[in-house]
């Protein structure tokens, strides 16, 4: 029976024989049998035992630790997409994550596109910031995406800006949906300083934040009718659209329309 733990196995395996020893520095020698590198030479450039190696390949590890995976993901020389498929197969989140999921240019490829959407868009990312955002967006959210203020944070806005609660119809049961989003959409970085750090300043600053995280209830972003009381143009309704960013999942493009 296929489980991911034989899976990830299998997957080291083939990545470990796709290489030659030339290509992690080592020397090639005589008398090579074996395909790509050997058990040996792949645990001694992780820096464990070759039988520990045997085991993760053979799916009879109860457990392997991110640093042991992230050990065996530089010695074989993966990929991004190959090193995210490594940690998920493995059940674990990776601790380089944050650091390696945006491309160089992204952000000001993304202001680009943003800018050509004729409607309200932005794009949060994982901690829920606005990094960029069009020229509608600014008129609709006009205390919370001005021009020039940076990084400003959709749950703070929720809950430490009171013209929110005027702006959005429904205030409570939105914000109460806001945040069960919130934590379904960040569960793989609980952990993250960034991320603890915002949720403990929300808790102590936000009566109703603090009760609605610990009602524990979580929720995928979705789309649907949003309402609003604009100050200049009344009440509006308009649809929700949330995309995530090919090139780094952990950023979200929202359009209203």
């Amino acid at each position: 029976m296929t489980t991911s733990k034989t899976t990830l196995g299998s997957f080291i395996r083939t990545r470990r024989e796709r290489l030659q020893p030339q290509d992690v520095g080592l020397n090639a020698g005589s008398r090579r049998r074996a395909k790509g590198l050997r058990r040996e030479e792949l645990a001694a450039l992780c820096g464990i035992s070759p039988t520990w190696l045997t085991w993760i390949e053979q799916g009879r590890t109860e457990s392997t630790s991110a640093a042991t995976l992230a050990r065996i993901s530089h010695a074989l020389l993966l990929s991004r997409a190959e090193r995210e498929y490594l940690f998920e197969l493995a059940g674990i989140r990776d601790p380089e994550k944050g650091e390696y999921a945006a491309e160089p240019n992204i952000r000001a490829q993304l202001q680009e596109a943003v800018k050509l959407i004729q409607t309200p868009a932005y794009v949060l990312d994982y901690a829920w910031n606005a990094i960029v955002w069009n020229k509608h967006a600014e008129k609709l959210f006009l205390d919370w995406l001005v021009s020039g203020e940076a990084q400003p944070n959709l749950l703070n806005y929720m809950f430490l800006n009171p013209s929110a609660r005027q702006f959005i119809v429904d205030w409570p049961g939105r914000a109460q949906r806001l945040v069960a989003e919130f934590r379904g959409d960040c569960r793989g970085v609980m952990d993250d300083v960034t991320i603890t750090n915002q949720i403990d300043v929300l808790r102590q600053s936000s009566p109703e934040f603090d009760s609605f995280w610990g009602t524990q209830n979580v929720l995928e972003r979705e789309g649907g009718e949003r309402a609003f009381l604009h100050p200049g143009r009344g009440h509006m309704v308009l649809r929700q659209l949330t995309l995530r960013i090919g090139h780094s999942p952990n950023m979200k493009l929202i359009i209203l329309f």
